[in-house]
């Protein structure tokens, strides 16, 4: 029964949100190419902010809750992943340089702006050398594994 409702909650929750951003979508949609387009994109990239913060608020508690019910102990990994991870974002931070734009013409970014860039561009480098490196070391470890079968 518990199952159920929970169901139907997110059922009725995930038709409004895609509703709402249907709505927004088709709100903004005549606005660009003409005037007023900043303010059209400014709307949806917002909307794509809160979107994706209630995704991860979700995925955060909705895991915790299950992990909490299911394996108890587990939660302590999850404590290890989430400490890891803020770890690794604080490491990219440091290495962050925040130094202003060669050849930039436009409005002056603030020293925050420019660090929080540099920040998220380190983490991007970063996860898709691991990515790639996830890759070739899966596959070389999945010869070396079918080679002695």
């Amino acid at each position: 029964m518990e199952k159920q409702l929970y169901a139907k909650i997110f059922k009725w929750v995930s038709w409004a949100l895609l509703i709402v951003s249907v709505v927004m979508l088709l709100v903004a949609f005549p606005k660009f190419g003409g005037a007023g387009e900043e303010g059209a994109v400014t709307m949806l990239l917002n909307w794509a902010y809160v979107m994706l913060g209630l995704a991860l608020c979700a995925v955060l508690l909705v895991g915790l809750y299950i992990t909490a019910i299911n394996n108890p102990k587990g939660l302590i990994k999850i404590g290890i992943v989430i400490l890891g991870t803020c770890a690794v974002v604080f490491i990219a931070y440091l290495l962050a340089s925040g130094a202003q734009p060669l050849a930039y013409n436009g409005p002056t970014p603030s020293d925050g702006e420019l660090k929080l860039t540099d920040t998220v561009l380190n983490l991007t480098y970063g996860l898709g050398i691991l990515a790639i490196l996830a890759i070739i070391v899966g596959e070389v470890v999945g010869l070396i594994r079918n080679k002695k079968a």
